[in-house]
């Protein structure tokens, strides 16, 4: 009877190691603390952040010696000003809201690439087969300085006189005006409205702006403030570890990375979201096939272009602006 027990007991210890949390294991001190960090998105979740919810799901961040709090913003201009202020410790931006965040001064850093190439696109109505004949008819965009670099760099990119469009302040509701027919095109993400349109009514062409003279920067980065990099180094460098995992995750298993990500937020159209998915995961690497890389030449493209089409009046310091030298 005892031996009997006792392999059940030993039984027992053996599954209760295998479902232990990685992140929690013990040290020589005891049991091993996590560490707080909050991350804010930069806009509401949708397939782009399923890396994220996947390193959250899986439980990179534990392993890593983190308890990741994914944060949703509640105005576009949220993620900026937690950063700064030093609110949270990291943000999801834009390349081109960074870029303006720090031609004014503020002090942030790209240490991670989310998408490996840009998601603006124009995207116009099914008559419209080329940006060339955007010339003279009504563009939405939604009013960010990005928008009119994206549209005048598309247009001009296909032989077009970007000085000849006409363009109207829409907002984010580039799908309802071009559902409605209020305009002939509208500045848009092609992961996202472009999705969203061709599931609604197919036939929108969609116009992404590296595919006419654009570089493939990279359209959304991991940030955090030069003074968290030089204090808590190790903060950072886990916090990149724990989302180059979860990326790796949703490239290698897109299915599995969208269930988490409807798991983990409320109200997703699992169908909306298999069809993003499918579209990006091939934007979540590199050429070389790596996750998260931050390559200087393309930085440099990058500023080149934002500086020639009016998003920033200077060049991009890209030295200063991006250390990638964490991403393995």
């Amino acid at each position: 009877m005892l031996p009997r027990l006792m392999r059940i007991l030993r039984l027992m210890l053996v599954a209760a190691l295998l479902v232990a949390p990685a992140g929690c294991g013990t040290s020589s001190a005891g049991t091993r603390r996590l560490r707080d960090a909050t991350l804010i998105l930069d806009f509401t979740p949708n397939a782009v952040h399923a890396g994220i919810y996947a390193a959250v799901a899986n439980r990179y961040d534990r392993a890593e010696g983190l308890r990741l709090h994914v944060i949703v913003p509640s105005a576009s201009t949220d993620s900026i000003k937690l950063l700064e202020s030093g609110r949270v410790n990291f943000a999801i931006l834009d390349l081109h809201d960074l870029a303006i965040a720090r031609a004014r001064g503020a002090q942030l850093v790209g240490i991670m690439a989310i998408v490996q190439r840009p998601l603006a696109a124009v995207i116009a109505a099914a008559g419209v087969r080329n940006p060339r004949q955007l010339e003279g008819k009504l563009v939405g965009i939604t009013g960010v300085p990005s928008d009119t670099a994206v549209l005048r760099s598309t247009v001009a990119g296909a032989g077009g006189d970007p000085h000849r469009l006409r363009t109207i302040t829409i907002g984010f509701n580039a799908v309802a005006a071009l559902l409605a027919r209020r305009v002939a095109a509208a500045t848009a993400f092609w992961n996202d409205e472009g999705v969203t349109l061709e599931h609604r009514r197919p036939g929108f062409h969609i116009f992404r702006v590296d595919q006419y003279g654009a570089p493939r920067y990279p359209e959304l980065v991991l940030c955090t403030t030069a003074q968290t990099l030089h204090t808590q180094p190790q903060l950072v460098a886990a916090a990149v570890r724990t989302l180059v995992r979860g990326y790796r995750f949703a490239v290698a298993h897109p299915g599995a990375a969208a269930a988490q990500l409807e798991a983990g937020v409320a109200g997703l159209d699992p169908t909306l979201v298999a069809q993003q998915l499918a579209v990006l995961v091939s934007a979540f690497t590199a050429p070389d096939g790596r996750v998260g890389e931050l390559s200087p030449a393309v930085l440099h493209a990058w500023a080149r272009w934002e500086l020639e089409f009016g998003v920033v009046s200077r060049l991009p310091d890209v030295g200063a602006m991006f250390d990638g030298a964490l991403v393995r």
